[in-house]
């Protein structure tokens, strides 16, 4: 392995467990309402207040799981000298591609102006919720040659993990009920910061390599 890439495969201490610790928080937040009395767990199992659950409810609360691979990853990096493996990268990208296209499905009603939202929630969900990890991947692409696979993996699992919390955040931001009855909510919103700021930070890197291997060949 290329030492850039060595590099990036063993980050400083401190942003691993920043970022341990954030994956942590998104795990519990599983089983903490970000809706009005409903969580993750809820939504997936269809207990919403008045049984109104259904599949919508169901695509919009599965991503919030990705929480734990990203704690395996994470912790794989402090415990283990193989931070993954082809079978785990290759269920992790089949679980958040999943992921990815059950949050386009839910996205179709604010395309097409059915969802009943303001407009400025409508592009706040469509430039998040698509958005995200369209150019992500369009990166991960164009960097796929000097960005490690478990570094890919992490990215994908923040982008799909940022899809939805870009349609939740909008939506149930304005949903009535006070802050108490969903306190998921406030704390997805403050964790959303740190793993978009992972995939900025990743790609800057990324481009920094590609810059300095292009001024100093091998």
């Amino acid at each position: 392995m290329h030492i850039a890439e060595l590099q990036q495969e063993r980050d400083s201490t401190l942003f691993r467990t920043t970022m341990l610790l954030v994956s942590l928080i998104a795990g519990v937040l599983v089983f903490i309402p970000y809706a009005v009395h409903t969580s993750p767990l809820d939504a997936v199992m269809m207990k919403v207040p008045g049984d109104q659950g259904n599949w919508w409810h169901v695509l919009v609360g599965a991503p919030a799981f990705l929480a734990f691979p990203m704690i395996w990853l994470r912790l794989r990096a402090f415990f283990s000298e193989e931070l993954s493996t082809i079978i785990e990268r290759r269920v992790i990208w089949t679980v958040t591609i999943l992921c990815i296209c059950g949050t386009f499905a839910v996205e179709v009603p604010f395309l097409l102006h059915r969802a009943g939202t303001s407009e400025a929630q409508r592009l706040a969900v469509l430039f998040l919720g698509y958005g995200v990890p369209i150019v992500t991947a369009v990166l991960v692409l164009k960097y796929r040659a000097k960005i490690s696979p478990t570094q890919a993996c992490l990215i994908g699992l923040n982008a799909a993990y940022l899809a939805n919390a870009g349609l939740c955040l909008p939506v149930y931001g304005q949903v009535p009920g006070a802050l108490i009855s969903k306190p998921g909510w406030l704390v997805t919103l403050v964790i959303v910061w740190p793993m978009l700021l992972e995939i900025v930070w990743i790609f800057v890197q990324t481009s920094r390599i590609t810059i300095a291997t292009k001024v100093v060949p091998d």
